[in-house]
């Protein structure tokens, strides 16, 4: 798995890890991979999952905003205003 580390050590990390403290493992002095407890990556899943619903949510009142200001257009017409643009 990880050749320069001894399977007690990868143990040692697992288990401080699963208590809660976070392990980065480095490849040639750098950052490489994260050892973390499941349910914490469970928990930083679900956080995505927040922000990208929040992230619609914003989207989502920025565009009743524009309808409410009269920023919008007909999709249809637009489409075929842009076909007949192309076309000619």
């Amino acid at each position: 798995m990880f050749p320069c580390l001894p399977p007690e050590r990868i143990s040692e990390l697992a288990d401080e890890a699963k208590a809660g403290s976070e392990k980065i493992i480095t490849k040639n002095g750098e950052s490489y991979v994260a050892l973390i407890d499941a349910r914490r990556l469970d928990y930083y899943h679900r956080l995505e999952q927040e922000h990208l619903h929040l992230l619609l949510i914003d989207d989502a009142i920025k565009g009743l905003d524009d309808v409410a200001a009269g920023r919008t257009r007909d999709a249809r017409a637009v489409l075929a205003q842009l076909k007949h643009r192309r076309s000619a």
